[in-house]
């Protein structure tokens, strides 16, 4: 058996160290100086995958006069100033002007007429009663006036015919029209809408009362319909809807002043606290 292999000279210098160690290696390598796909198939690149210049720059995304302006938050330097108004473009918009605002609710009465108050209970607190507008009297009102021209008329011709009797009739007519009328009238003036922090009710009639009334807490839903002549005269007409099927109170025609009434009887069902608060306030007031 022959000895031990000589050991090989190295070929050059390097030559023994690996190729992972070889910082030139993949880089200077004549084996691939000639070869088109080097760029593909070298393990390493020239670059590192990240550019010093690029991907963010100290002056892209954030600018001092867009978004967010670095100096007003800056330790509080630059405060929030509240902006300021002028009188010309206030005006019209306080509780007495004739702005788009809300409209504020008219002012009532503080005690109830005695023709409401026997149909209140101790421990409600009367808001206020309405009559309703006068544009329900057109009709009983255009009827006794058509009623005069006409019978006027006939009674004055029968007279010159010498017909005594039927003259008579046709004043007895007459009469029974106008006394028609003034019962209508009569029927109007007692007959109210009332507002309690309880309940809505409707009070009519002369011989005959009728009392009809709904628990705010029963109402579901409520709307007012004004029509073109409505809203030049300003009045409407009130619908309740309430959770019962038997309602004894729904439909309320002619109310003065619809948004004024609306508003107090939304408020009253949905901030009773407020109105009390405010009418204490308004006496205390009075009080001083």
């Amino acid at each position: 058996m022959g000895g031990p292999a000589e050991p090989h000279e190295p070929r050059g210098e390097g030559a023994g160290r690996s190729r992972d160690d070889d910082e030139n290696f993949g880089y200077n390598d004549p084996a691939f100086d000639e070869d088109p796909d080097r760029a593909r198939r070298r393990p390493y690149s020239d670059g590192p995958g990240f550019n010093p210049d690029a991907g963010y720059s100290p002056d892209a995304g954030y600018s001092d006069d867009a978004g967010y302006a670095r100096d007003r938050y800056d330790d509080g330097v630059d405060e929030y100033e509240a902006p300021i108004f002028t009188e010309e473009e206030l005006e019209g918009l306080g509780p007495e002007g004739g702005g788009g605002g809300p409209r504020r609710v008219l002012p009532l009465e503080d005690e109830p007429t005695t023709l409401v108050a026997r149909y209140l209970f101790p421990t409600e607190r009367y808001r206020g009663e309405w009559k309703r507008h006068w544009i329900h009297l057109t009709t009983p009102l255009g009827i006794g006036a058509g009623a005069t021209l006409l019978l006027g008329y006939l009674a004055g011709f029968l007279t010159r015919q010498n017909i005594n009797g039927l003259v008579t009739v046709a004043v007895l007519i007459w009469l029974g029209v106008i006394s028609w009328v003034a019962w209508k009238v009569f029927d109007w003036y007692f007959d109210r809408f009332i507002l309690t922090n309880k309940r809505v009710m409707v009070v009519n009639g002369i011989i005959t009362r009728r009392v009809a009334m709904m628990p705010l807490l029963r109402v579901t839903d409520m709307k007012y319909e004004q029509s073109a002549l409505g809203r030049m005269l300003s009045y409407g007409t009130f619908v309740l809807e309430s959770a019962g099927q038997d309602q004894a109170l729904r439909e309320v025609k002619h109310l003065p002043n619809p948004n004024e009434l609306y508003l107090r009887v939304v408020e009253e069902m949905y901030e009773p606290q407020a109105v009390e608060a405010r009418l204490g306030k308004d006496s205390d007031g009075d009080d001083a």
